[in-house]
C-alpha cells in the first residue's frame, strides 16, 4: 500500500473510513481480498504470498491497519516482513492499538522503512521508523504515502480533499471514493516531492493510480467501520497497464 487517507471519528456513521492503493510489481505473487485461513483465522484482508503479510486489512471486529514502505534511496533493506506488522496485529485477538505500536517501537529499526497505522475500537495509533514516530492521531482526516505522516505531497493531498468532500455529502455512494482511487493526474515537476529517485520516476510515481507494464496500482481498497465494530472492506485488483481484473466485497 503506498497511499492511504482516513477518517478517524468525524463521520456520523464510520467510526473509521480508509481508502487506499497498493503499488507493488505486477509479477509478485498475491491473493485477493479473503477471510484468512487459520492459524491467521479472523485476518480478512488480500495476501502477499511472497512474504505472507499484507498492506491493509482488518479483523472484522473494529480493529484495522495498514502500512506503506517509505522511499528512501540508500536506507537498509530487509529485516522482517513489513506486511506482518498488519498480519500479526489482525490475527492477536484482543491486541490494542496503543499497546502494540509501543511494543513495536524499540524494534522498529529492525525492519526497513515503513509507515504502519493500528487502530481499534478506541483509538488510532501511528509508527513509523524512518525515522522513528510515534503518535496518536486526533479525529478527523489523514493521509499517508511514501514519506511521513501527512506530509505535503501532492497526490496525498489530493486523496484526503477527495475524502473530505465525500465525508460532506449524506448518504454518498462510494464512486467519489473510487475515482480519487483512480486518479492519474500528476502535479507539475515543480511540485514533485524530492524522495532522492530519478525526476522521471519521481513524476511517474506522483499518481494517485500508477498504470505501467511492471510496476502499478496492483489494488485500490475501501474498508469502513462503524462504533460496533461492523462494516465493510472491498478491493478492487488490477493487472499490467492497469487492466481492471476483479473486486471482492467482504461485510462483517
Amino acid at each position: 500500500m503506498c497511499l492511504v487517507t482516513l477518517a478517524w471519528k468525524c463521520h456520523p456513521r464510520w467510526r473509521l473510513l480508509m481508502a487506499g492503493n497498493r503499488d507493488e510489481f505486477h509479477d509478485r505473487p498475491s491473493a485477493g481480498l479473503s477471510r484468512w485461513e487459520p492459524p491467521a483465522g479472523g485476518v480478512i484482508a488480500g495476501r502477499d504470498l511472497r512474504s505472507g503479510g499484507t498492506w491493509m486489512g482488518t479483523d472484522g471486529h473494529g480493529r484495522a491497519a495498514v502500512v506503506t514502505n517509505v522511499r528512501a534511496p540508500g536506507a537498509a533493506a530487509g529485516g522482517p516482513s513489513r506486511g506482518a506488522l498488519v498480519a500479526d496485529y489482525l490475527a492477536s485477538p484482543g491486541a490494542g492499538a496503543g499497546a502494540t505500536a509501543d511494543a513495536l517501537a524499540p524494534r522498529a529499526a529492525d525492519y526497513a522503512p515503513f509507515n504502519l497505522l493500528l487502530a481499534d475500537a478506541t483509538a488510532c495509533h501511528y509508527l513509523g521508523n524512518h525515522p522513528l514516530s510515534r503518535r496518536a492521531l486526533a479525529p478527523g482526516v489523514h493521509g499517508m504515502s511514501n514519506g511521513a505522516l501527512e506530509p505535503p505531497w501532492p497526490k496525498t493531498r489530493r486523496l484526503t480533499t477527495a475524502l473530505e468532500r465525500w465525508l460532506a455529502l449524506d448518504d454518498a455512494p462510494l464512486d467519489g471514493l473510487w475515482n480519487a482511487l483512480a486518479d492519474e493526474w500528476r502535479p507539475d515537476d515543480s511540485a514533485l516531492p524530492a524522495t532522492g529517485i530519478a525526476p522521471p520516476l519521481e513524476r511517474h510515481l506522483a499518481a494517485a493510480f500508477i498504470r505501467g507494464p511492471a510496476y502499478g496500482t496492483r489494488a485500490s481498497t475501501v474498508l469502513a467501520l462503524d462504533a460496533d465494530g461492523h462494516g465493510f472492506i472491498c478491493e478492487r485488483r488490477f493487472g499490467p497497464g492497469g487492466e481492471r481484473l476483479d473486486e471482492t466485497r467482504i461485510a462483517f
